[in-house]
């Protein structure tokens, strides 16, 4: 592959802004670390000049950006153990620690599950994500424990991807979240989209989003904290964490959307249950996961105070 250009006008919205986090607005494939370096590498041009990172955006500047070609990445085996809740020919049900993240990306180039499902499976695990993420149907963040499932072979995660599609996916979690609620159950239907300033975070918005559905249930209400069970009908990214900040009730631990808490790396949240078909046989299967031992610890901590 070679390196791609693209070309970029600023508006008025753009005017005043750093070079940097503005292109980084544009593109939310691109991190502001990955631009203030092709910036430094003099891949970066505004009207047919290179500029410092900390160049202020000014009205009608076309802005030439060179993006070096991508490098190739691919997982390796690692003996890690793995936590499989079921398992057959064509797919693993696996229940993932808190703190593991499920596949290599910057900065995390091992030490991830798909790291120990490749030495599990001894490889055998669907091609359809690419061999960074093989098998790998669905994700939950690196501080969210609980169920996952993974493909064994393209036909299995082609079935599964469908079912998510068409959102016929059982998944439900539970959480601790901060405040008292005024109703004890209701739902989240608020779309999602990326941040407009900060591209790594999502949002409640109307632009550029897709429509989330969260409902939830209050299982036992605290003083200042409340247990709650939470189903998804959709599955974006970080929705049960942007939709609780939405309603006033970031999930406690969540040092993105929250505040963080003393004791836990991350939110308190952990998938629960999953329900699917199996795609070969037809077969409803569904799983359900113990709470973790720092789910339960935090509860035994807020019954106390």
């Amino acid at each position: 592959m070679m390196p791609s250009e693209k070309v970029y006008t600023a508006y008025e919205d753009a005017v005043g802004e750093r070079i940097d986090k503005w292109i980084c607005s544009q593109n939310d494939e691109l991190t502001r670390n990955s631009v203030q370096k092709m910036i430094n590498d003099k891949m970066v041009a505004v009207n047919g000049k290179t500029v410092s990172k900390n160049y202020k955006m000014s009205l009608g500047d076309e802005v030439l950006l060179i993006i070096p070609e991508p490098v190739e990445l691919s997982a390796k085996p690692e003996n890690i153990p793995v936590d499989i809740v079921y398992e057959d020919d064509d797919l693993l049900v696996v229940n993932k620690p808190k703190g593991m993240v499920v596949h290599p990306a910057a900065g995390n180039y091992d030490g991830t599950l798909v790291n120990a499902l490749l030495y599990h499976c001894k490889g055998r695990l669907s091609s359809i994500n690419g061999v960074i993420r093989p098998g790998i149907v669905h994700r939950i963040d690196k501080n969210t424990s609980g169920l996952l499932i993974v493909a064994k072979n393209d036909f299995s995660h082609a079935g599964l991807a469908q079912q998510i599609k068409e959102h016929s996916f059982t998944r439900e979690y539970e959480a601790v979240v901060c405040g008292k609620f005024k109703e004890y159950e209701g739902t989240v239907n608020a779309p999602i989209g990326r941040h407009k300033t900060d591209r790594k975070k999502m949002c409640v918005t109307e632009l550029n989003s897709k429509e989330a559905v969260t409902h939830f249930r209050v299982i036992e209400q605290y003083e200042k904290y409340a247990h709650l069970r939470l189903k998804l009908e959709t599955g974006r990214t970080h929705q049960i964490r942007v939709h609780m900040k939405y309603i006033g009730h970031p999930v406690l631990g969540d040092d993105v959307y929250g505040t963080e808490y003393k004791g836990i790396d991350g939110q308190c949240l952990h998938a629960k249950k999953i329900g699917f078909i199996h795609p070969r046989t037809g077969e409803y299967l569904e799983f359900d996961s113990e709470l973790p031992e720092y789910f339960g610890d935090i509860l035994n901590k807020l019954k106390n105070i």
